[in-house]
């Protein structure tokens, strides 16, 4: 409001114009801005996203002024969105360019330790985890009003620059709604913006997986018959080792032939036992050889 008036409406199309050029302004001065672009009427679409925006929709008080928020975001009105640690930076085209500041309180450590603590064992690797590719067990711990990784309303602080004095205006609004697209390409602000690190929870998980080091008993190996009886195939018996025993001294001479006098029998050449014809690979199968 402007001179206790309202301020006039200004078009969709003509919001949409001046944002074009104060994108354009910002690339040419050497800062990309980092708008925030909905297709189709979908606003967030993976689990990160999702959560955000129903953490959102859960805040008491805000019911009047999030589907106003929503139809700005997906017109494109948010031009240039930014997520730091504990902060949120928006310009938002309205009647004029207004900006956004929201602040988040970091996440209290004791939370995000018993958080690690509780979800540890559960997340394979980091891309699991902004995948979005959890347990439902750790979906809805990471997700619990009180006690998860989303911030909680108390935890939130609102301003815009526009003249409309409500807590949440509708440019407020839309940049929430913004957070949550862009959390669906770039999960790990989440947790930039509440100043914890995701990794803890991947280590966590490995502390939490038995490292085996006890040498298997005797009993337990498969030798070459418990192997073919496993898998059904006809093993052939490996090579006998040559023996460490040294030559006899009746061995060294050549055993003379019963023919003419002088003439000594060609040795024998050792016969050379056929090799194997199987192998296990390292994952545990077996491979034949021909």
């Amino acid at each position: 409001m402007s001179d206790g008036r309202w301020a006039p409406y200004v078009p969709v199309a003509q919001r949409r114009a001046r944002a074009e050029r104060e994108i354009d302004r910002l690339r040419r001065q050497g800062d990309p801005a980092a708008p925030v672009v909905i297709e189709g009427r979908t606003i967030a679409r993976t689990f990160w996203g999702k959560a955000w925006c129903d953490t959102l929709e859960g805040y008491r008080d805000y019911d009047n002024r999030l589907p106003r928020g929503r139809t700005y975001v997906r017109n494109g009105s948010v031009i240039d969105l930014r997520i730091l640690a504990g902060t949120i930076t928006a310009t938002v085209s309205g009647s004029s360019l207004y900006q956004v500041r929201i602040t988040v309180k970091p996440l209290p450590a004791s939370r995000w330790q018993i958080i690690c603590r509780e979800c540890g064992g559960s997340i394979g690797s980091r891309v699991e985890l902004l995948q979005g590719r959890l347990s439902l067990g750790v979906m809805a711990r990471l997700c619990s009003p009180q006690h998860g990784l989303f911030p909680r309303q108390t935890e939130i602080s609102l301003s815009c620059s526009c003249p409309d004095g409500a807590v949440m205006c509708k440019h407020v609004a839309a940049v929430l709604y913004g957070v949550g697209a862009r959390l669906d390409q770039q999960p790990e602000l989440l947790f930039r913006l509440r100043g914890v690190d995701e990794t803890e929870l991947i280590t966590a998980a490995s502390r939490a997986m038995p490292i085996v080091t006890a040498v298997p008993a005797a009993g337990k190996l498969l030798e070459g018959e418990d192997l073919a009886a496993l898998f059904g195939l006809d093993l052939a018996a490996p090579a006998e080792p040559p023996s460490s025993a040294a030559p006899s001294p009746d061995a060294a001479e050549p055993a003379r032939a019963a023919g003419p006098a002088g003439r000594r029998r060609k040795a024998a050449k050792p016969e050379t036992a056929a090799p194997a014809r199987y192998d296990l690979t390292p994952d545990g199968f077996v491979k034949w050889w021909k």
